[in-house]
């Protein structure tokens, strides 16, 4: 089942950020070909922290100039050439027995190719395009650009925790720009798959649990890639992948079968996918994994009902690595042709690196199983996407000028400044942290301490060498110069279980340790924190512990890293646990004994400095929790937007829903400290009824009563008391984060209308929003005590 053509007619593009272009520009093949040879100056852009739309732009075309142009390339190109915009090849020779790209390239069969970082190697691929092909149709160029470039900032989920689009916006805007100086003109990002199982790896590339919050974290990164409009100067195609429900697979285990009832597809995993459609997103990545045992990459509901249909979709699909010819595994697809015909009928229109379209769909053609027409529907919006990203003008990176974006001092500002925001303090008894500058001596201890890569985490591009400034280069930069500052690893770690991607990112690993070297660290490191004023455990997992194909079965600290903490613990000086990991662990026995405890995530190139910004009291700890923070693995999934249920926690008398451990989460979604106090109070409706469709105005006032300035994060969130289905117990529907100086009260106010009371119905099969009794409540977090409530009428 195709999409149906009407859904990529040009003539009935929605004005949209990514298509909304109005500015005179070429209108057919010829005159683009003569705009390529005469060169056009894209216009610079001042680097600052203003929002992306700012920016000036370097491609405005009309909907119609755009239609113009793909239509006369279409009609001059062969069906092979047609198929070959849809075959994404490898750059680098991972795939046994792939065909050369050069090869491909030459001869126009290939519209796009990824795993390529060096501006020399994409230089030379696009000249073969350029200059060689018949046609002259640049290459677009993709990678995973997923929190940063060569500038590395926090992860996406401890984006999340900052709780702040505007900062997120800027931060993929950076990396959009090294990006782009590249020559990579598409990221694979942003991910918005929602993930309430801390097990399931990916976790660590989205924005949590929750999908207010992963609307507005996708909304921000799409306009951080892209800007206001696909050919934004400086800015790059984005991707919101893995449509759609990969982040709810079968026991957290990667790539494993998705069984999502309808009501929770509309309302908690589709939303952030629609937020990013609505943001003018250019294109979506499928996912790997059977959706209610249809595959998504081939799955017709979605690419084409929900996402063409429902949502006006006009941008292109692309399947995530290998996926097409997975079908077959999958035993949805009978052969490699049945595969390319049933991705290619549902929706998907570009295969990534498996080669079985190019190997398949022209004998399709030829055997009238998939139409001309068909194809042309596929290609168009790739064309119109490199037409709007000015390739054809603009095919070439500039070496000299990638060596001076990439060395900008204000792109590692900004990562310091992102890393400082992200981080979450869990536990602060005592007020132990700030810790003083002047401190005699400081034990810096954990296997990643001084790990570069383990402060970036996963995803960084591949190739490049890590400029991270690690926890000890930050603690031993930030002290009074007479402090001395100690160090030991302890114990290594590592996965039971290696992952694919260590071959191709470490291809000479180190020797283990072996038991006997084990334990001469783990003794090592408990003798220099006897030797020091303060121990800083900096404890959690390694970069490759994270990420694709790095779920777990276990939330425990890695290796003997518990052990190591209990015995500096017990040692009986102050204790400061420093967590760099991509998803919450098991930390219940710390978080009654370690007196202190901040949540880092991996907080990229400027992640070392940060921490000790905050440790040293130079930055105020703001950030809040994307997810629900379990107390142990028994307890997954645990999240607050649940039901009501027989016995709610809220009755009397309530403990817990398991006779041997507490039901409730170690740290509910929305928690963070700070160190100033923060009091919420004067909760007011601005009319206690309001009709349907209808806004209803919100105001609280906050007031920091701590002695010096911080950041608190705003969060309100709502019940429905009846309707056609049951409702979650809360929902948040409006967040703001706000600097407070001491003493200094603030009045936030949020608009809560038809949509943030609307909903998926079970029972209705629609969208519904229904006259009810809505409680409010508005706090530091989901468990927020401020209460009132409003109703509305028919």
């Amino acid at each position: 089942m195709r999409r149906n053509p009407s859904f990529l007619s040009f003539s009935q593009l929605k004005s949209r950020a990514a298509f909304g272009c109005k500015a005179a520009a070429l209108t057919c093949f010829l005159a683009l070909l003569l705009c390529a040879m005469q060169g056009v100056e894209a216009v610079e852009p001042p680097l600052g922290l203003e929002p992306a739309g700012e920016k000036s732009v370097s491609t405005a075309l009309t909907d119609q100039q755009v239609e113009e142009r793909v239509n006369a390339l279409l009609g001059q190109m062969t069906p092979e050439e047609k198929i070959g915009q849809l075959v994404q090849v490898p750059g680098q020779a991972w795939v046994p027995n792939a065909p050369k790209p050069e090869d491909l390239v030459a001869k126009g069969v290939s519209g796009s190719v990824l795993w390529l970082s060096d501006p020399t190697s994409i230089n030379r691929l696009q000249r073969i395009a350029v200059e060689q092909s018949r046609l002259h149709i640049p290459i677009l160029f993709g990678l995973d650009v997923i929190h940063g470039f060569r500038t590395v900032f926090p992860v996406p989920l401890a984006m999340a925790a900052s709780w702040d689009p505007p900062m997120v916006e800027q931060a993929q805007a950076v990396a959009a720009r090294e990006a782009s100086a590249a020559g990579i003109r598409w990221t694979f990002g942003p991910m918005v798959d929602i993930a309430r199982d801390p097990r399931w790896g990916r976790i660590v590339e989205g924005a949590g649990e929750d999908p207010y919050l992963g609307a507005a974290m996708a909304r921000a990164e799409v306009r951080g890639f892209q800007g206001t409009q696909l050919g934004a100067s400086d800015r790059v195609l984005a991707c919101a992948k893995h449509f759609a429900g990969y982040g709810a697979a079968d026991g957290g285990r990667d790539y494993d079968s998705s069984y999502i009832p309808e009501d929770q597809l509309w309302n908690v995993y589709l939303p952030p996918f629609h937020a990013a459609v609505e943001a003018g997103v250019g294109s979506l990545m499928s996912a790997y994994m059977d959706l209610n045992d249809v595959p998504a990459s081939g799955n017709p509901w979605l690419l084409h009902d929900v996402l063409r249909g429902a949502w006006g979709f006009q941008g292109f699909v692309v399947s995530d690595a290998f996926a097409v010819r997975s079908l077959i595994t999958h035993g949805f697809a009978r052969d490699p042709a049945d595969a390319a015909f049933r991705a290619l009928t549902a929706g998907l229109d570009m295969d990534m690196a498996s080669g079985t379209y190019l190997q398949n769909l022209g004998a399709l053609v030829q055997q009238g199983r998939v139409s001309t027409a068909q194809i042309d529907d596929a290609v168009r919006p790739i064309l119109a996407a490199k037409i709007r990203l000015g390739l054809f003008e603009h095919p070439y990176a500039d070496e000299a000028r990638f060596a001076e974006v990439t060395k900008s001092p204000e792109h590692r500002q900004l990562a310091r400044a992102a890393a400082e925001r992200t981080m979450v303090l869990l536990r602060n008894e005592n007020h132990l942290l700030p810790l003083k500058k002047d401190l005699s001596s400081v034990a810096v201890i954990g296997p990643l301490a001084d790990s570069k890569q383990d402060t970036e985490g996963s995803w960084t591009v591949m190739g490049q060498r890590s400029s991270a400034v690690t926890v000890l280069e930050g603690i031993a930069h930030k002290v009074a110069p007479g402090t001395r500052v100690l160090h030991a690893p302890g114990p290594e770690i590592k996965r039971n279980i290696p992952s694919f991607f260590d071959a191709l990112m470490n291809p000479h690993p180190k020797p283990a340790q072996t038991p006997a070297e084990a334990d001469q660290a783990f003794n090592k490191a408990l003798d220099t924190a006897r030797q020091a004023d303060v121990a800083v455990m900096v404890l959690g997992e390694l970069a490759n512990m994270s990420g694709e194909a790095a779920s777990r079965s276990s939330l425990d600290l890695p290796g003997r890293q518990e052990q190591l903490l209990e015995a500096v613990v017990a040692l009986g000086k102050p204790v400061v646990l420093v967590l760099l990991n991509g998803r919450p662990l098991n930390i219940s026995w710390a978080a009654e004994h370690v007196p202190a405890i901040l949540e880092a995530w991996y907080p990229g190139s400027e992640g070392g400095n940060a921490i000790a910004d905050i440790l040293l009291g130079d930055a105020n700890p703001g950030g809040k929790l994307p997810v629900s923070w379990p107390r142990s693995v028994g307890q997954v999934p645990v999240y607050y937007a649940h039901n009501l249920t027989h016995q709610p926690e809220t009755q009397r008398g309530f403990v817990s829903r398991y006779w041997d451990g507490l039901s409730s989460p170690l740290y509910p979604f929305g928690y963070g400290l700070s160190y100033s106090k923060f009091a919420f109070s004067n909760l007011q409706l601005d009319q206690p009824q309001v009709s349907l469709g209808g806004k209803l105005g919100i105001s609280v006032d906050v007031e920091n009563t701590g002695s010096r300035a911080g950041d608190e994060v705003v969060q309100l969130y709502i019940h429905q008391w009846a309707g056609s289905a049951s409702r979650p117990v809360r929902q948040l529907k409006g967040f703001q984060r706000i600097t407070l100086a001491p003493g200094e009260k603030k009045t936030v106010r949020f608009s809560l209308g038809k949509e943030e009371r609307s909903y998926w119905s079970s029972a209705e099969r629609k969208w519904v929003e229904e006259p009810e009794t809505f409680d409010v409540w508005v706090g530091e977090d989901s468990t927020a005590a401020l209460h009132t409530t409003f109703k509305v009428n028919p």
